[in-house]
């Protein structure tokens, strides 16, 4: 499978998901996405955030206040580059999606900060023909 990955993910898409990378902020795909749609899981395809709770925290990178569906995000302890941080992950594919802080905005007062490489969006008017029709009620 890590193989088939290699082949059909860019190398940025494929360090990010399968090597817990990180892309540069601000030089990231949809770090400054502004459109409605969803984000789903580059690998998977399940859908992970809604651009209804995604906001500019000027960090650099999509940030959102919750998961649209929390059974599809996994959290745990990350205690490299000398911090204690909560990394993302997706549940289906494992992949390394970024990491979750307390620092955001909203009820729960989380972060999700997520690399624009672990995640690819689709745009409302395309959710029906994507197979995602039924997360139009979220718009």
């Amino acid at each position: 499978m890590k193989e088939d990955l290699k082949k059909k993910l860019t190398s940025m898409q494929y360090e990010v998901t399968q090597n817990n990378g990180t892309e540069p902020p601000f030089r990231n795909e949809y770090w400054n996405e502004t459109r409605d749609g969803i984000y789903v899981d580059l690998v998977s395809g399940k859908p992970l955030f809604s651009s209804k709770d995604k906001y500019d925290a000027g960090c650099g990178w999509p940030s959102f206040t919750k998961p649209i569906d929390e059974e599809e995000i996994i959290e745990k302890e990350d205690r490299s580059h000398f911090m204690v941080r909560t990394e993302v992950r997706s549940k289906n594919a494992d992949s390394h999606l970024g990491h979750v802080f307390d620092d955001g905005p909203g009820p729960n007062g989380l972060r999700y900060c997520i690399n624009s490489a672990a995640l690819r969006f689709i745009p409302k008017e395309d959710l029906e023909k994507e197979g995602y029709g039924k997360f139009l009620s979220l718009f």
